[in-house]
C-alpha cells in the first residue's frame, strides 16, 4: 500500500469522526434526502485525495449525494496581476455551465489559488445567495502560507468548514452572530479555526425550512 493511500484511508477515517460533530440534536434533523446533489468541480490543479476526502462529510452534512466533476482551467480573465490574486466573482460565472436551467443542483468549485472580491484584500470563498453556486480557495486554509510546516488534517478541516459554510449560503443561510456556528464569517484564520464545521441549533433549524 502506498504511503499516499495509507494517508488517505487515515484522513478519511479521521474525518468521519469529526463529521461525527456535524450530527443534529433531536427533533432538528434535516428532512429526507433530497434528490439535488452536490456537485464539486476542482478549478485549476486539484489533487483527488483533496476531493475523496471531504465529500462524504458534505453529504452527510446536507443529506444529499456528491458528485466529483472533472475539472476546468483557471480562468487567465480572472487573474489581477496587481494583487496576484483571481477574482472570485468571475470564476462564480464560469461554473454557471455546470448547471442546467431545470436542474437544482449545487456547485461548488474547489480551487488552491488565492482568491478576492471587491472591497476585501482576499477571501476564502464566495456563494451566491440562495443560489446554486459557490467556489472556495485552499491557498490560506494551508499553514505553510504562513510559513509553518504543513499539516494535511488541518488543512482538510478548514476546507471541510469553508466548503460547508459557502455552501449553506447557496441553502440560504446568512453569517451567524454565534463564533462556534460554521456560518460565522471568517475575517481570519482564527475564526476559522474556532468555529466547528457544523451549524448551530439556530442554522440548523432555519437550514431544514429552507430544505422543504
Amino acid at each position: 500500500m502506498s504511503g499516499k493511500r495509507l494517508f488517505f484511508i487515515i484522513c478519511v477515517a479521521i474525518l468521519l469522526c469529526f463529521c461525527g460533530g456535524l450530527a443534529q440534536e433531536p427533533g432538528t434533523e434535516c428532512s429526507a434526502k433530497m434528490e439535488i446533489k452536490i456537485i464539486l468541480v476542482p478549478v485549476g490543479g486539484i489533487e483527488e485525495w483533496i476531493l475523496d476526502a471531504f465529500d462524504d462529510c458534505l453529504e452527510k452534512t446536507f443529506n444529499c449525494s456528491v458528485e466529483i466533476h472533472k475539472g476546468i482551467e483557471l480562468p487567465n480573465e480572472a487573474y489581477n496581476p496587481n494583487r496576484n490574486q483571481y477574482f472570485s466573482s468571475y470564476i462564480l460565472k464560469k461554473l454557471h455551465h455546470f448547471l442546467k436551467a431545470d436542474k437544482q443542483d449545487k456547485v461548488l468549485g474547489i480551487t488552491d489559488i488565492d482568491l478576492y472580491a471587491e472591497g476585501l484584500n482576499f477571501v476564502f470563498g464566495e456563494a451566491e445567495l440562495g443560489g446554486h453556486f459557490a467556489i472556495i480557495s485552499q491557498a490560506r486554509l494551508s499553514q505553510s502560507f504562513y510559513g509553518h510546516p504543513e499539516d494535511k488534517i488541518i488543512f482538510i478541516e478548514r476546507t471541510i468548514k469553508e466548503a460547508v459554510h459557502e455552501l449553506g449560503h447557496v441553502y440560504g443561510l446568512k453569517h451567524c452572530p454565534d463564533p462556534t456556528c460554521v456560518m460565522h464569517f471568517s475575517n481570519s484564520l482564527r475564526d476559522t479555526d474556532i468555529k466547528n464545521a457544523s451549524f448551530c441549533t439556530h442554522c440548523t433549524k432555519l437550514l431544514d425550512e429552507l430544505r422543504k
